[in-house]
C-alpha cells in the first residue's frame, strides 16, 4: 500500500470508530508498528487527526465528562430530535412492555405515541407523568432522584429492573461512537441504561447528528447492539451500518 493511499485508511478508520489504537492499525493496515507511528506524526502535524498515547482521535471526536441540565438540552437539536421521535413512536406496537429511558428525545417520542394498549416502565419521573396523563398503563422505578437529567438512578433502580423482560426499549445516548459504544458521563445512569439494555428484546438508541464520535466516560452499551435512529446528516462514516437508520 502506497503512502497516501495508507494515509487516507488510517484517516479514514479513525474517524469511523472515533479513537484508535497502533495495534488495531496493525489489525487493518499492512504496515509495521513504527511506519504507523510515523504515519500518525505525519497526519497529526497535517492537522488531518489528533495522535494520543497508543494511537490516535478522530479530529471530530469530543470527549464529554459531565452531564448539561436537562432544561439546556430540551433546547439543542430540536428539529432532529423531533424527525426521530416521531419514527421511533411508530415502532410501539400493542400489547409491547417498553423501557423508556430518560432524555429529551425519548420525552419527545410520547407525543407521538398512537398505540394505546401499551405498558411502559421508565425512570424518568417527567415521563411517568407525561404517559399517564395520555392514559397509559405507566410504572416508575424507585431509586435516587438525579435532577440535572431529571432521572432516577442507583441500586434499588437497578433491582428493580431484574422482574421485567421489555419487548422493546428506546435510550437516549451522550456519545455514539463504533469503539467505544454508546456512552454517558455518569457511571449510576450508565448502570441502569445497562440493565435494562439486558432485559430488552429491541434495542432502540434514539440519537440526533451531534452526539456521534463523540465520547463520555461511561459506556453502557456496545455499538452493534442496538439499532440507532438518527437524521439523515449523519457523519459519513457512520453510513453503511446496517443499524443504523436514518429518517427524514
Amino acid at each position: 500500500m502506497l503512502g497516501e493511499e495508507r494515509h487516507n485508511t488510517i484517516v479514514n478508520l479513525v474517524e469511523q470508530y472515533g479513537s484508535i489504537t497502533v495495534q488495531e492499525l496493525m489489525n487493518h493496515v499492512d504496515a509495521s508498528e513504527s511506519t504507523l507511528r510515523r504515519d500518525l506524526n505525519i497526519l497529526d502535524s497535517e492537522g488531518r487527526l489528533i495522535k494520543v498515547h497508543g494511537g490516535a482521535m478522530a479530529k471530530t471526536t469530543a470527549y464529554q465528562t459531565t452531564d448539561d441540565d436537562v432544561n439546556i438540552r430540551k433546547s439543542l437539536n430540536i428539529e432532529e430530535k423531533i424527525a426521530v421521535a416521531r419514527y421511533a413512536a411508530g415502532l410501539v406496537s400493542k400489547n409491547d412492555i417498553i423501557f423508556l429511558d430518560a432524555g429529551t428525545t425519548t420525552e419527545l417520542m410520547i407525543d407521538y405515541i398512537m398505540e394505546s394498549d401499551v405498558m411502559f416502565v421508565t425512570n424518568a419521573m417527567t415521563h411517568a407523568k407525561k404517559l399517564a396523563q395520555k392514559g397509559f398503563e405507566t410504572y416508575v422505578l424507585a431509586g435516587r432522584f438525579k435532577s440535572l437529567t431529571e432521572s432516577v438512578v442507583g441500586e434499588e433502580t437497578i433491582m428493580g429492573l431484574d422482574k421485567y423482560n421489555f419487548t422493546k426499549g428506546f435510550f437516549g445516548t451522550n456519545g455514539v461512537t463504533v469503539k467505544n459504544g454508546f456512552t454517558t458521563p455518569d457511571i449510576k445512569e450508565a448502570l441502569v441504561k445497562k440493565k435494562a439494555i439486558e432485559k430488552t428484546k429491541e434495542v432502540y438508541i434514539l440519537s440526533d447528528s451531534s452526539k456521534f464520535s463523540q465520547i463520555s466516560a461511561v459506556t453502557f452499551g456496545k455499538f452493534d447492539e442496538a439499532r440507532i435512529i438518527t437524521c439523515k446528516n449523519v457523519d459519513n462514516s457512520f453510513r453503511g451500518y446496517k443499524n443504523v437508520m436514518e429518517v427524514e
